[in-house]
């Protein structure tokens, strides 16, 4: 591979899922392939779902020199003909060292106050008009990862599938157990919809609690990789998930989602026309709301 142009974004899954418009812009208009830093996970689920053309770890390039003035040591870049860098742009000495280092390069900050993120990351980059926020297809075999995804979990039944993720990278982001409970036992009742629920890496304490409200009326999928739980959320009919990297994933592949904000964050809201963004009292599990999500969840499920 020859020069390439290295969009670098750090942050976590539903932060880099924001950049999506972004990197396709950057991969649209110019002949040079798209490679992505980024944690490691993340960088891989981009590339196959078809987004970047490769990847390489964030923590390898070694772009933590750069904040050091008077340092010797340089980055570990590859051969790049353009740096889109959404890291490091607040530190000037940062932002210097790495202009000395590549000709053509964008240095961003990931976040501005008063704009949606992903508008400012395609802002960022003078991105021309064009289709960036339709949704992604799986490959047939992402499709097939995710069939065989849901079926380990032990459950057969028939569609259509709401599929739920009541966790979120940080507690004070999730909607109380009770609260999804609620509208999983209501949907399943008034509808013909069988629940999944997914368990990632850092919701144990909100799957334990949904546990102890639902137990085993509902099918677990529990701590998939990235790409396989990008496969079981295409086989879905509805998403219902909080602020969280996996309901940005959902958005993004085009699922009919509805996805729990506080209305203080609705700048990471998703870039996805057809998610339904709700806002809803994280603190207690509000009537109101509840009554709005299910009738969010009813109405997607046709």
């Amino acid at each position: 591979m020859g020069a390439v142009q290295l969009a670098v974004h750090p942050g976590a899954l539903g932060d880099v899922l924001l950049a999506i418009p972004a990197l396709r812009a950057l991969r649209a208009t110019s002949s040079a392939p798209l490679v992505l830093a980024a944690q490691p996970r993340i960088g891989a689920l981009l590339e196959a779902l078809g987004v970047v053309d490769g990847h390489v770890a964030f923590d390898a390039l070694g772009l933590d020199a750069l904040f050091v003035p008077d340092a010797d040591s340089l980055p570990r870049l590859p051969a790049v003909a353009r740096v889109v860098c959404w890291f490091g742009a607040r530190d000037p000495v940062f932002a210097r060292r790495l202009r000395d280092c590549v000709r053509d390069v964008v240095i961003a900050p990931s976040v501005v106050e008063g704009a949606p993120v992903w508008e400012h990351l395609l802002k960022s980059i003078g991105a021309p008009e064009g289709e960036w926020c339709a949704p992604i297809s799986v490959s047939e075999s992402l499709a097939a990862l995710g069939t065989r995804t849901l079926a380990a979990t032990g459950f057969d039944g028939p569609r259509p599938f709401l599929f739920v993720h009541p966790g979120a990278g940080s507690a004070a982001k999730c909607w109380p157990a009770g609260a999804f409970a609620r509208v999983i036992t209501t949907v399943e009742a008034r509808t013909r919809a069988n629940a999944f629920v997914h368990q990632g890496p850092a919701d144990a304490e909100a799957a334990a609690a949904l546990r102890r409200h639902i137990g085993a009326g509902v099918a677990w999928v529990t701590d998939p990789p990235l790409t396989a739980l990008a496969g079981a959320l295409s086989q879905t009919t509805v998403f219902l998930g909080n602020d969280s990297g996996v309901s940005h994933l959902a958005a993004a592949l085009g699922i009919p989602a509805v996805i729990l904000f506080d209305p203080a964050n609705l700048a990471w809201r998703p870039w996805a026309a057809q998610a339904v963004v709700r806002t809803v009292t994280l603190a207690r599990a509000a009537d109101r709301d509840v009554e709005a999500v299910v009738a969010d969840v009813r109405r997607l499920l046709g």
